[in-house]
């Protein structure tokens, strides 16, 4: 494999639609669960930060429970020390001590606190799993829309089902359900048989695809799948995790995809994933193989 092509940096990140909110967001963030682990602080990870914004890969996912609020507090600091424009995704856990609209709104401010900002570019639940029925959720999204502390709003983890709930919800507010984060790569393709992507085009909602590599960055398996990615890697002079990239991000313009990553190494081939397309007989011989 030609290292060339793993860190050579493509073209900006084109950008796509994130539901019905006015918003366009690049097609490929990065996701940062692990950003905030000891030796994994701002110090270590500024350059990956700044290499993002380079690229044009400049959404960045978080949560609170992301390192007990250690990856807010390295992207906040991040952003300090590179102020160029960057998104911000962060969520709220529900869990079953929080259930009034205080808590809610005392759990924003905490994160806004750790990035050190007024306002997050896009504010999730993190699971649907609450005491709280899923219009009571929606009403407390909506509240902290029209206060300006989130500019969109959405979930993570929902089925089908409770996103249409969501949307009607939200309807009552003039808001738009913005975006869904599921669990989605060619290794884990779930939202294709329960009804999630479709729920996604019907309804205008953008699909946060987290774990969209799912362990396959450096796949030497020797299943159909594994055998068919290398194939194709190996003619496309690209790397097993671009191609797997590449796939996601064909397969729909609803897809936005997050793959996570703490060095600048990762941060470079996830980004090669742009910027050239599979063609019809890749795409056909993947889906085949992935079936």
């Amino acid at each position: 494999m030609n290292m060339n092509v793993m860190t050579a940096m493509p073209p900006d990140i084109p950008l796509r639609a994130l539901g019905a909110s006015g918003m366009r967001v690049p097609a490929l963030g990065v996701g940062t669960n692990r950003w905030g682990t000891s030796g994994k602080g701002a110090d270590a990870l500024s350059p990956v930060f700044s290499v993002a914004l380079d690229a044009g890969a400049n959404l960045f996912d978080t949560a609170e429970l992301y390192q007990f609020g250690g990856s807010e507090k390295a992207i906040g600091e991040c952003m300090r020390r590179d102020p160029r424009p960057a998104l911000v995704v962060s969520k709220f856990a529900p869990y079953p001590t929080r259930f009034t609209s205080k808590s809610f709104r005392k759990a924003l401010e905490a994160s806004l606190t750790r990035l050190g900002t007024h306002t997050v570019d896009l504010y999730l639940i993190h699971f649907p799993f609450s005491l709280l029925s899923i219009a009571s959720l929606m009403d407390m999204l909506a509240e902290a829309a029209h206060a300006s502390m989130a500019r969109a709003v959405g979930v993570s983890n929902f089925s089908a089902k409770q996103m249409y709930a969501a949307t009607k919800r939200l309807e009552h507010h003039d808001i738009p359900l913005a975006a869904n984060e599921v669990h989605f790569s060619l290794f884990h393709r779930d939202p294709e048989r329960n009804g999630v992507l479709e729920a996604c085009r019907k309804l205008d909602v953008a699909l946060i695809a987290y774990r969209p590599l799912a362990g396959g960055r450096h796949r030497q398996g020797g299943s159909i799948l594994d055998r068919t990615l290398a194939d194709i890697a190996r003619a496309r002079q690209k790397t097993v995790a671009q191609v797997a990239l590449n796939w996601l991000l064909r397969k729909d313009e609803h897809i936005i995809a997050i793959p996570g990553t703490t060095n600048v190494a990762h941060l470079r081939e996830n980004v090669g994933a742009v910027g050239w397309t599979l063609d019809d007989n890749e795409l056909a011989a993947l889906e085949q193989s992935s079936a």
